[in-house]
């Protein structure tokens, strides 16, 4: 498939995933009575993945999200020459869809900004008052186990048709634990957009969005990548 489609591909995934999820958590969360809360964002997050994997894998891959693809190419799954573009493209999906987001969200006349945009942070900023490390930590093991699960999911020896389903629920469970913590990041693409939206505080934490995750992604890269070898 040429690079043109697949980062295409890659800009509208994660676009949806941006839109879907952070959408779920702006103008969903807490809508009065029928609020779908923690759970409901959750799961929406698992469902913009689930529904893109099946939608665009077979032509990009469904990274969306610098943190799978630099973990997918320290386990031998993505071309160097594929990492660049695919990451920006993530990066100006996100950014699209922040945008779209903030415009659809302020349609009623709130202040969506002051709610922070589903933005992530930590300290004062994390929905548990959580600290520094314990964010960080939380962010780097989240985003390890995410990559170990797509790596063993999508391995030409595991069964055919059902990676979406694994990687999408792997995604849920993650958000289930980590909302929280960090308002779940394991993207930076993700972190990045909102951010952008957000300013002030938003940005100046979002070293964090791209520092844990990335590390998490390569560690879990490289783990799969040492136990599936033979001997």
């Amino acid at each position: 498939m040429p690079l043109q489609k697949r980062v295409a591909a890659e800009f509208l995934g994660t676009l949806w995933l941006v839109l879907g999820g952070c959408g779920s958590a702006v103008i969903a969360a807490k809508f009065p009575e029928v609020g779908i809360g923690l759970v409901g964002v959750a799961l929406a997050f698992g469902l913009t993945l689930l529904t893109m994997c099946y939608a665009i894998g077979r032509i990009s891959g469904c990274h969306l999200n610098p943190a799978v693809t630099l973990g997918l190419f320290a386990g031998g799954r993505c071309a160097a020459a594929d990492v660049v573009p695919y990451i920006v493209a993530q990066v100006a999906g996100a950014v699209v869809a922040a945008w779209l987001l903030l415009t659809i969200a302020s349609g009623n006349g709130s202040d969506v900004l002051a709610g922070g945009l589903a933005a992530n942070g930590y300290g004062g900023h994390s929905p548990g008052g959580y600290t520094p490390g314990a964010a960080f930590l939380c962010e780097v093991v989240m985003t390890f186990f995410f990559v170990l699960i797509i790596m063993g999911a999508t391995d030409k020896l595991s069964a055919p048709g059902f990676a979406g389903l694994a990687i999408g629920l792997a995604l849920t469970l993650i958000h289930l634990v980590s909302i929280p913590v960090t308002n779940t990041s394991v993207n930076p693409a993700r972190s990045t957009g909102p951010a952008l939206m957000v300013g002030d505080w938003a940005i100046g934490q979002l070293w964090m969005f791209w520092v844990a995750p990335i590390l998490g992604g390569v560690l879990g890269g490289v783990a799969y990548r040492w136990m599936g070898k033979g001997g």
